[in-house]
């Protein structure tokens, strides 16, 4: 049998999901309620659910994608910074997020809201998977009240998000493996 491969529509929508991850309950959902656009994005990685969640809380500091891009060049920390994991809501995530909620250890949900009418909403969500290894997921929901602005976004916001996504998830996972093989 061959595995269905998503078209390039869909893929930028739900890149590294299933749709048991699609369909289940998100921190972020009850801040949704008529999103305009839906994204997913998920990625495994072999370091534990908690150690995980600590480099999310990274995300306070810098976003970890394209650091030239969305970091003015500077380089986003490689090793934990102490304390960042103390979370309290209202704190600011890569500039332009404000923390929402979050439960300690697993999940923290992320909003922005810009003058220009865009609502921003992502749960990170971090949950064991395998024998030692966890499983990132994130949902991010936009919400458009300004329908001119609304219609050119809808078309670039899925693919911009899915390329600085992508590059985000991937290289936490690769700082979460390098970190756990550091320290254990």
């Amino acid at each position: 049998m061959i595995a269905r491969v998503a078209a390039w529509p869909e893929l930028v929508h739900i890149w590294g999901t299933s749709e048991a991850e699609r369909l289940r309950p998100y921190p972020c959902d009850e801040m949704l309620r008529d999103p305009d656009q839906v994204m997913f994005r998920a990625v495994d990685v072999e370091a534990p659910q908690g150690h995980v969640f600590r480099w999310l809380c990274q995300l306070r500091l810098a976003p970890y994608s394209y650091d030239w891009i969305d970091n003015f060049g500077r380089q986003s920390p490689r090793r934990l910074v102490p304390g960042l994991d103390e979370l309290e809501t209202g704190q600011t995530f890569m500039r332009i997020f404000e923390l929402a909620g979050f439960e300690p250890g697993t999940s923290i949900t992320l909003v922005s809201d810009t003058p220009r009418g865009v609502r921003s909403v992502v749960s990170y969500v971090a949950e064991p998977h395998g024998p030692a290894g966890s499983r990132l997921l994130v949902k991010y929901g936009v919400e458009y009240s300004r329908p001119r602005l609304a219609a050119p976004l809808r078309l670039v916001l899925p693919p911009g998000d899915l390329i600085m996504m992508r590059r985000q998830l991937l290289n936490l996972k690769r700082l979460a493996e390098a970190s756990l093989a550091e320290t254990g």
